[in-house]
């Protein structure tokens, strides 16, 4: 594989794909510090305050699904170069805002890059990587996020110590708020920059038909491998030499959307539904009302921040050798036993709503011990696993569109969860709310166990020929 691949180009031009999932994390977290002087700034109810955290992923779930299918239209590249250009036109806009609804506006672009870089760097970046390092490279993605939201946090703290508060004047009579969201102009303009370096998808331009352009990508990546060849088993499975379209996510045997279609739906929702964007999102607001400072709390994200990116580590080092689905498993339990280790504590203390959380010395040190363990147990599991198995779990011809869909119902339940947060906060307090969410990491569990198969080591031809067989074999059946 070392001799077949040009590992260093290769890792090069996942790193400036992969570059998407920074920004995505930035803008995920970069919110997480503002919540309180957005409230305040703009003189909005924990309603609209809620619709202003949770606007952004209106613009991702719309983000996704279209940036699948222009993908498999326009190529891979063109596309996440406009989502670049997104992500610095929505943290200009952002900070200039002057109320919530030209806020939400510019989340809403910003939400629409983080929807279309959540599902194309995946993509771009297993169908460039060899088969025995794909799972790294696509955890890669994973690994910026994460970088991403402990860059937003460490710049919220940063900003947020030189000027006294979110909602102090910091530099040209500008508020802090408002330079913690120009902060991700910077990396932004670096994404941008390197995607104009980078090839198409080789596998894109067999689809679309150009195939004398595939061969001289697919030679700088793979120099001493059958181009030819390579290029013949792409087209192989391409049913019929159909273009990919969002039309070939139905089977045209059974006449139903695949079931590894709805397997990977599966994968997006529950991600969410284990509640690990409530913590990013509102935990800067939930540790203050268990008693902490807002620099302690801010510092709080910055730590939770630290664990999320060493164990993202410990995936990279785990998800080729152990594979996907041990991972996920694993990682479900762990997080339903430590989201119901925070339900008993916070049901265990005097009051459990949002605004009226009182821990003692002891139970903000084991609440605090959880909340970190539920991460870590995400960060090598459910975090990066779910984008590795979207990126390559689904056959040649129908990828993109499944990945819109994916993409789309990921940002749907990311916006479910956190809309509703707040309101379970108030009618069922905090207990209840992370007991809902531990039951769905048990859900999570039983859901990997029975209906998502291993995809470790394989090339993206070969899962697509065992998706084949599939189908080849619910013809049979239909025919019988």
């Amino acid at each position: 594989m070392g001799k077949d691949y040009n590992l260093s180009r290769v890792f090069l031009m996942s790193l400036a794909a992969a570059l998407g999932g920074f920004l995505f994390g930035f803008d995920s977290g970069v919110i997480n510090g503002t919540v309180d002087a957005l409230q305040l700034a703009f003189g909005s109810d924990s309603v609209g305050t809620g619709f202003n955290v949770a606007s952004v992923l209106l613009g991702s779930m719309v983000g996704a699904f279209f940036a699948g299918n222009l993908a498999d239209k326009f190529g891979r590249k063109p596309i996440m170069i406009s989502t670049a250009v997104a992500f610095i036109i929505s943290a200009w806009g952002s900070g200039m805002s002057g109320g919530s609804l030209e806020f939400v506006i510019y989340r809403i672009v910003g939400g629409m890059a983080m929807g279309a870089a959540s599902i194309l760097a995946p993509a771009y970046i297993s169908e460039i990587a060899p088969s025995k390092i794909r799972g790294r490279l696509a955890t890669m993605q994973q690994l910026m996020i994460v970088v991403g939201l402990f860059m937003a946090f460490m710049s919220n703290y940063w900003l947020a110590g030189m000027s006294g508060g979110a909602s102090e004047l910091l530099w040209g009579g500008f508020e802090t708020w408002q330079w913690m969201f120009w902060a991700e102009i910077v990396p932004a303009s670096v994404f941008l920059i390197s995607l104009l370096a980078i090839p198409e998808s080789p596998r894109y331009l067999v689809a679309a038909g150009k195939d004398e352009k595939a061969s001289r990508i697919l030679e700088k990546i793979s120099p001493l491998a059958d181009i030819k060849a390579k290029v013949a088993e792409i087209k192989s499975t391409l049913e019929d030499g159909m273009k990919p379209k969002l039309g070939n996510i139905i089977s045209r045997y059974t006449g139903k959307v695949h079931l590894l279609v709805w397997v990977g739906l599966g994968l997006a929702v529950l991600q969410q539904f284990t509640g690990i964007n409530v913590i990013f999102y509102y935990g800067a607001t939930l540790w203050k009302s268990a008693g902490f400072t807002e620099a302690d709390a801010l510092l709080q994200n910055v730590i939770s921040g630290s664990v999320n990116i060493f164990f993202t580590f410990v995936a990279i080092m785990l998800i080729d050798k152990v594979g996907r689905k041990p991972l996920l498993l694993v990682g479900a339990l762990g997080q339903a036993v430590m989201l119901g280790v925070l339900a008993y504590i916070f049901s265990a203390a005097p009051s459990s709503s949002a605004d009226a959380l009182v821990l003692n010395s002891t139970q903000g040190v084991l609440a605090l011990l959880a909340a970190n363990a539920y991460i870590a147990f995400f960060a090598f599991s459910w975090g990066p696993v779910m984008w590795v198995m979207l990126g390559e779990m689904f056959p040649n011809h129908y990828r993109g569109a499944a990945l819109a869909l994916c993409g789309m119902a990921q940002w749907g339940a990311n916006f479910i969860i956190t809309m509703s947060f707040p309101v379970m906060l108030s009618t069922l307090g905090l207990g209840i709310s992370y007991g809902i969410y531990a039951l769905f990491g048990v859900i999570a569990y039983f859901f990997v166990k029975v209906f998502v198969n291993e995809t470790k080591g394989m090339s993206l031809e070969d899962i697509s020929k065992e998706e084949a067989r599939r189908e080849e074999d619910a013809r049979a059946n239909l025919a019988t």
